[in-house]
């Protein structure tokens, strides 16, 4: 009696994942993302010089303007009567009032011949990203020299 061969099944074939097209999307996103991105200079790279509490007489040919910071994240100029409220809202961190005022006091001190210099009176309430946004905005209009004003 001959023998049969039995039929072997053929074994299943490994399955494959084809991540060809996979990575050529995760590149495309990584793309896009780093185009659309905006790079802000972090904070400690601001090239501002702290002056101390004496202002240098040097400077004191246009007197500098006091920015002061209340405990609600106020910005104000000047003291007394002569105070003037410039952003009052903390959810704004650019500060377009006080870019405004400080971009004045600038081209003044340039008409001037002097240095322009900030005094900053913060309340000790107040918080502390508010005080950065202060900074952000005088580095934005490229004061470099900042005094930090005892408390009224």
């Amino acid at each position: 009696m001959a023998r049969h061969k039995r039929n072997q099944p053929t074994p299943p074939s490994e399955p494959t994942l084809e991540i060809s097209s996979l990575i050529d999307v995760c590149f495309l996103l990584l793309i896009y993302f780093l185009a659309t991105s905006t790079i802000h200079p972090r904070e400690n790279q601001l090239d501002l010089r702290l002056t101390g509490n004496s202002i240098p007489t040097s400077a004191a040919t246009i007197d500098p303007p006091l920015v002061s910071i209340d405990s609600t994240g106020s910005v104000f100029t000047g003291t007394g009567i002569a105070s003037q409220p410039l952003d009052a809202d903390p959810a704004s961190r650019e500060l377009p009032l006080l870019r405004s005022h400080l971009g004045l006091y600038r081209s003044a001190c340039r008409a001037a011949g002097s240095p322009p210099l900030v005094r900053i009176n913060a309340d000790p309430a107040t918080s502390h990203q508010r005080v950065i946004d202060v900074l952000n905005a005088l580095a934005a209009e490229e004061i470099r020299s900042v005094a930090f004003a005892d408390p009224l």
